[in-house]
């Protein structure tokens, strides 16, 4: 019993690391958006939103500078400040908006959104059972390795869902007849939309497969709609 105690509260750290991290995201969110109310990106919205069969897609602002998308766990889409300042100045259109929340709505509809707060959750539970496991046989790296492990492996969750709501967003977009054009030329302006300061790799970029590759992706999923059609 003694041996397996401290995945069992590995385990149980996860499930708490899990209520805490929605419950924080949630009143994040709800105390820092308001809904979007933008009539051009509204039209945008309806068009999607006939493509799904539904009423209408909600969309909020969440009210932070980084330019960003998000999808939450309760399946909201969110816009940040920064991004919709970008598309008020003319840097972004409404169209390569759409491709934004057409991407976050993947998220949505594939499960991601929820789903990573649960590889979170079970990242952090891991981490923590394999500094247990590895201090007992490399003690002064053992903490080093832990992280690096559930740092390698979140970022290959991350880059596989990112490829995902682009195919969705593809699809949809299709469908909405915006086409994929939009998608693809956000992601040629993403690296300097996103760039804080000279030299430095954002966060968000971080995360992401490389731009190239995610256009390239988008190439060869045409192609291949274009030889079954």
């Amino acid at each position: 019993m003694l041996r397996i105690t401290p995945i069992l509260l590995a385990v149980l750290y996860a499930i708490v690391m899990y209520r805490i991290s929605i419950w924080r995201t949630n009143r994040e969110l709800d105390a820092r958006s308001t809904e979007l109310a933008d009539p051009q990106l509204k039209r945008m919205t309806d068009r999607l939103a006939a493509s799904l069969d539904l009423a209408r897609i909600p969309v909020y602002i969440y009210e932070i500078d980084p330019v960003n998308g998000l999808a939450a766990p309760d399946g909201r889409i969110f816009i940040t400040r920064g991004f919709y300042r970008k598309f008020k100045n003319g840097e972004v259109t409404a169209e390569e908006m759409a491709s934004v929340i057409a991407h976050e709505l993947g998220h949505v509809a594939l499960g991601h959104a929820r789903r990573r707060m649960i590889d979170f959750s079970g990242q952090n539970a891991l981490r923590t059972a394999l500094i247990i496991l590895l201090s007992r046989f490399v003690p002064l790296i053992g903490v080093w390795i832990a992280n690096g492990l559930t740092a390698l492996l979140a970022s290959r969750l991350s880059r596989a869902d990112e490829y995902e709501a682009d195919e969705y967003a593809a699809a949809l977009l299709t469908k909405a007849g915006i086409g994929v054009g939009p998608q693809k030329s956000l992601f040629q302006k993403l690296e300097d939309l996103t760039q804080q300061r000279a030299g430095v790799t954002p966060a968000w970029l971080m995360s992401h497969p490389k731009t190239q590759e995610r256009i390239q992706a988008l190439e060869a999923l045409e192609r291949r709609w274009e030889s079954t059609s």
